[in-house]
This record gives structure tokens, sequence and C-alpha cells, in this order.
């Protein structure tokens, strides 16, 4: 179970946040792609990226790096991102979940890509079973997403609040991926209840349900 540390702020500025400003990156969360990278080798030169939820910008500027000046990272957000990032990073300001996005332009033209990262998040409500089936709901989403754009042999990368559902999602995945991996990095805050689920080597050709038919199953 994660800590509880009463009376002291658990997102005040700490050690990793001051080591992310140091090294250039806007965001503490950057240590946890760098560790799942690291775990997984997940990121290689020259891939297509598509980073969903990418502001502040930290996720997409260490791909950058990784993938080369040959590689392509698309970085899609409502908000638009905080941090300076080399050329091969395409910033969209734009609803994911909008077809629209993707039918035309940069992102379009980079499909199908070779990795989908997902670091989005629901605003969390202070009601944890609210907070977790949001989580829930956008992680599926993520995964839908990375249906109809990646690669046979790609991989995929979500967050997810821990909960009654984790286990649905680990299964879609495992109905997608050969290999699928939990992990939770060293850089989660001791408060959170986040984990990353991986999908690496997506087999060929999934035959996936819809979003509505895996929201319902859970009725069943």
């Amino acid at each position: 179970m994660p800590k509880r540390n009463r009376g002291r702020n658990p997102y005040r500025q700490d050690a990793r946040t001051r080591a992310a400003k140091a090294k250039g990156y806007s965001a503490r969360s950057v240590f946890k792609l760098e560790e799942i990278d690291r775990r997984v080798r997940l990121l290689k030169p020259t891939q297509h990226v598509l980073d969903l939820g990418a502001s502040p910008g930290s996720w997409s500027a260490y791909a950058a790096k990784k993938v080369g000046s040959k590689g392509r990272i698309i970085a899609i957000d409502l908000k638009p991102l905080e941090q300076a990032v080399p050329a091969q990073v395409v910033a969209i300001e734009a609803d994911a979940y909008e077809e629209a996005t993707f039918a035309e332009g940069p992102a379009a033209d980079a499909a199908p890509y070779d990795l989908v990262i997902s670091d989005m998040a629901p605003n969390t409500t202070g009601d944890k079973r609210t907070d977790q089936i949001r989580s829930f709901d956008i992680f599926m989403r993520a995964v839908h997403l990375s249906d109809r754009l990646l690669k046979d042999g790609g991989g995929f990368v979500g967050k997810i609040f821990m909960s009654g559902d984790f286990q649905r999602a680990r299964d879609a995945l495992r109905e997608r991926f050969n290999t699928v991996r939990t992990i939770r990095p060293e850089a989660v805050r001791d408060v959170s209840y986040e984990v990353f689920l991986v999908g690496l080597d997506r087999k060929p050709t999934p035959e996936a349900a819809s979003p509505e038919e895996e929201a319902g199953a859970e009725g069943d």
C-alpha cells in the first residue's frame, strides 16, 4: 500500500523534481519513462512514437533523444508543451480521441507507429473509486487507439490506477501483445496508486472489442 505522510505535502518539489529541472526536463515524470525504457528496452533509433497526454513535455523530450533525428514523436495534448523539444517532435494541441486528429496532417503521416505511450490520468475528484473508474476508461481508450495506429510488433505503455479493474486492463493487453509487464517506477510518489502496463511485440491484427463492449463486460 502507498505510504501516507500526514501533515506533509506529497506533491511539493522534491529531489527528483529538481533533478529533472537540472537535466532540462519540465517534470519528474521523465524518470518514470526512463526506468521503463531501461527495463524493457522500449525506445530505439528511427522509431515513430505517439505520446498521448504529452504536456508538459518531458516524455516527448526524453523519447526524442532516444529515437534520434531520424525518428518522429507526435505529442498530442489539449494543452501546449511547456518545454523546448527538438525538431523531430511535432506537438499537436488536439483531442486524441477525435477522429479528425488522425485523419490528416502530421499525426496521420507518422502512422503506423512503433510505440504508443500514455501518461494520461484523470483529474482526481477525491473519491477513490471514481478516480479508478476514470483511470481505467482513459487507459482503455489509449489501448483502442493503439489498435488502429500501432504497427504489428509495436509496443504500448499506459498508466492506470490500481483497482479492481486492473486485471481487465492487463487481460486486454495480453490479448494484443505477446509480452505484458507491470511496472511501478521508483519515481512514482509514495501516495500514488499508479502503475504502468507495458505491452511488447503486438500480435498481428488483434480482434479487439469496442470500448462500449469492454465497458459493458463489467456488468455481465
